[in-house]
């Protein structure tokens, strides 16, 4: 029984480190930028997606705010316009794997392919800076962290998340309010918009960025922001 116990709690352990956002055993992970400055990074996971990508690149060309998009591997090779359209607008790109798996109990040759394949497309598209991953839904144990470490590429996670702090059904107007009120100096804000089924949170764009500012915060990208450290 006493061996059970352990084995329970060492898996429980290890679950909790799989899905944390501001830790894991290799490399180096970043959830906010500095608590000193009053800056905000907004960043987009998935796609590019025909529609979504647009609507999301005119709303924050109308504001005049930058993002961060954390790309897909297949969703790149199929809309090759759209990371054009991304870099275009002053935005950054950034690497969310090849097919979006979750990256745990994976080999090393499978983790290795996700995230070069993705980062050629990157280059491809003309994104000549430093690029940064997040692993899909999060998940990192032992073999994603210490492959990124051996390549010397930083993870970005996030401290604002409104998809899973607010339940499915919560508006434009809710999703907003929630994310104005929890952004602090430095926050790496986690959007989902490039589906059909997270309308609302593409509607709530524009208002989380109206809120903010009236709270003074400049919004730059993932890399403007740690350049602030």
């Amino acid at each position: 029984m006493k061996k059970l116990v352990i084995i329970f709690l060492i898996i429980t352990g290890l679950w909790q480190v799989s899905k944390s956002t501001d830790f894991q055993f290799f490399g180096e992970l970043i959830s906010h930028g500095s608590r000193f400055e009053k800056v905000v990074a907004l960043t987009f996971d998935d796609g590019p997606m025909p529609v979504y990508t647009e609507k999301v690149l005119g709303m924050l060309a109308e504001q005049r705010v930058k993002g961060t998009f954390f790309a897909v591997g297949e969703e790149l090779a199929r809309s090759p316009h759209l990371s054009k359209e991304i870099l275009r607008g002053g935005h950054q790109l950034g690497n969310h794997s090849y097919t979006h798996s979750r990256m745990l109990l994976k080999s090393p040759s499978f983790v290795a392919d996700e995230i070069d394949k993705t980062n050629k497309l990157i280059r491809k598209a003309g994104f000549e800076e430093q690029i940064y991953f997040r692993p899909p839904y999060g998940k990192k144990l032992f073999t994603l962290p210490y492959y990124l470490d051996q390549q010397n590429i930083t993870s970005v996670t996030w401290d604002v998340d409104p998809g899973s702090a607010l339940p499915e059904e919560a508006s434009a107007r809710q999703i907003a309010d929630y994310v104005i009120k929890e952004v602090e100096n430095g926050s790496i804000v986690l959007l989902h918009v490039m589906f059909v089924t997270r309308k609302n949170e593409l509607a709530a764009v524009p208002m989380i960025i109206e809120g903010l500012k009236e709270l003074d915060y400049e919004f730059v990208t993932v890399d403007e922001l740690l350049a602030l450290e």
